[in-house]
């Protein structure tokens, strides 16, 4: 499996972004995907996650209401859509899946997710 993620850059307080992680390498559809971001110092944080094949999502409460993740299946791709973005959101993103068999829970755990892209820098500036 490869993820390659995309779509960072620098944004000002209020505006948006739409990242991208394009997959590869196998079929998704019993996998949940993933955000997460880093900012530095701190750990990788949980930002969001979808079941692949449902469709169904789950949020960080920092980003709800603010961020949704959505994928399209033909394209193999995920998305993080990021409106209404504040300095805070200042980290480098990274996209994951989470392989994990016989469960739909989503999980929080950066350990419980088994393949990762690379990152994207995202840098909001006030």
């Amino acid at each position: 499996v490869q993820l390659q993620a995309s779509g960072g850059g620098l944004v000002q307080a209020g505006g948006s972004l739409r990242l991208s992680c394009a997959a590869s390498g196998r079929t998704f559809s019993s996998y949940r995907m993933g955000w997460f971001r880093q900012a530095p110092g701190a750990e990788r944080a949980f930002v969001a996650a979808i079941n692949w094949g449902v469709g169904r999502e789950y949020y960080a409460d920092s980003v709800k209401g603010r961020f949704t993740i959505s994928r399209d299946i033909a394209r193999n791709t995920l998305y993080l859509q990021m409106n209404s973005l504040k300095p805070e959101d200042t980290a480098v993103y990274y996209c994951a899946a989470d392989a994990r068999r016989y469960t739909v829970a989503f999980t929080t755990k950066a350990d419980d997710y088994d393949y990762w892209g690379q990152g994207t820098q995202v840098t909001v500036s006030s």
